[in-house]
C-alpha cells in the first residue's frame, strides 16, 4: 500500500499570544477535514518571542499530535521558516502567516500543484481570480509597485505577488535550493522566487481569497528598506548563474 505524501505545515509568529490558539484551532480543524490524501503536520516556529506565545504554542502541541513547537533564539521570519523546512523530511513544505488571512480552502490546491510538477506554489492576491478584501490603498499601491516595478522589470521574472504568506515547496527545493536563500526577514520568500524562477525552477501561482488582518504588525517602511537591501544584494551577485534546476 503507497503511503501518503507527507506536508509540513509552517507557521510562523513573533508574538502572537492572543491569535495563535483560534488560528491553530481552525488551521488544524480544517486539514482534518480537507487534507485527509496527505500525512500532514503543523509546526509553530516561533521566532524570538517576548510574550506568551511559547506557552500557548506547547499548549497545542499537547492537545494535538499532529502540532509541535520550535523555538528560535533570534527573530526573522524567513530564518524561522527555513529552519522548519530543513528539519523537516516532507515531501512538501509550505508556510502560511498565523492571521490565516488567505482562505485555506487554496492549500490543497497549492500542495496538489507541486504535485502536478512544480516546484514552487504561491498564492497570489495580484492576478485575475483573486480576491482581496479590506487591503488599504496604501499597501496596495506599494504592493504593486514593489512587485510590478522593482521585482519584474529589475529581475525579468512573471510571477505576480512575492508577497503573499502562502506559499509551497518540494523537498527538491528544500535541498537544492533554500540553502543559496541568505534573506532571513521579511522577504526571504522574494529572494525564494527571484532566485528560483531565474534558475529554471517551475512556479505555480493560485490565485487566492485573501483578507486583511487590520491587527498586523508588519512594519511597513522597514520591511520596504529591508527589501530594497535584499534585491540591490540579489543584482549584485546574481546567484542564479551559479544554479540551475535539480543542482
Amino acid at each position: 500500500m503507497l503511503k501518503s505524501p507527507t506536508v509540513e505545515i509552517t507557521i510562523p509568529v513573533y508574538n502572537e499570544e492572543k491569535e495563535l490558539k483560534e488560528s491553530i484551532d481552525k488551521l488544524h480543524a480544517f486539514c482534518r477535514k480537507s487534507m485527509f490524501a496527505y500525512n500532514w503536520h503543523i509546526t509553530v516556529a516561533d521566532n524570538a518571542s517576548t510574550d506568551s506565545t511559547a506557552a500557548v504554542a506547547k499548549d497545542l502541541a499537547i492537545k494535538y499530535s499532529e502540532v509541535s513547537y520550535y523555538h528560535l533564539t533570534r527573530k526573522g521570519r524567513g530564518r524561522a521558516v527555513k529552519e522548519v523546512w530543513k528539519a523537516s523530511e516532507a515531501s512538501y513544505c509550505s508556510y502560511m502567516d498565523v492571521d490565516l488571512s488567505t482562505d485555506l480552502h487554496h492549500l490543497p490546491k497549492i500542495i496538489h500543484a507541486l504535485e502536478n510538477g512544480y516546484d514552487i506554489a504561491i498564492g497570489t492576491r495580484l492576478k485575475k481570480g483573486a480576491i482581496v478584501e479590506g487591503r488599504t490603498f496604501i499597501r496596495e499601491v506599494t504592493s504593486r509597485v514593489l512587485n510590478y516595478v522593482f521585482i519584474r522589470l529589475f529581475f525579468n521574472t512573471h510571477f505576480t505577488d512575492a508577497q503573499c504568506g502562502f506559499k509551497a515547496v518540494t523537498r527538491q527545493v528544500v535541498t537544492d535550493l533554500l540553502p543559496h536563500i541568505v534573506d532571513n526577514g521579511w522577504f526571504f520568500d522574494g529572494e525564494l522566487l527571484i532566485v528560483g524562477e531565474k534558475s529554471g525552477y517551475k512556479i505555480y501561482e493560485e490565485p487566492v481569497h485573501w483578507v486583511d488582518n487590520p491587527g498586523s504588525t508588519v512594519q511597513l517602511l522597514k520591511t520596504i528598506t529591508g527589501d530594497v537591501e535584499s534585491m540591490y544584494r540579489l543584482l549584485s551577485t546574481t546567484p542564479w548563474k551559479k544554479l540551475h534546476r535539480y543542482g
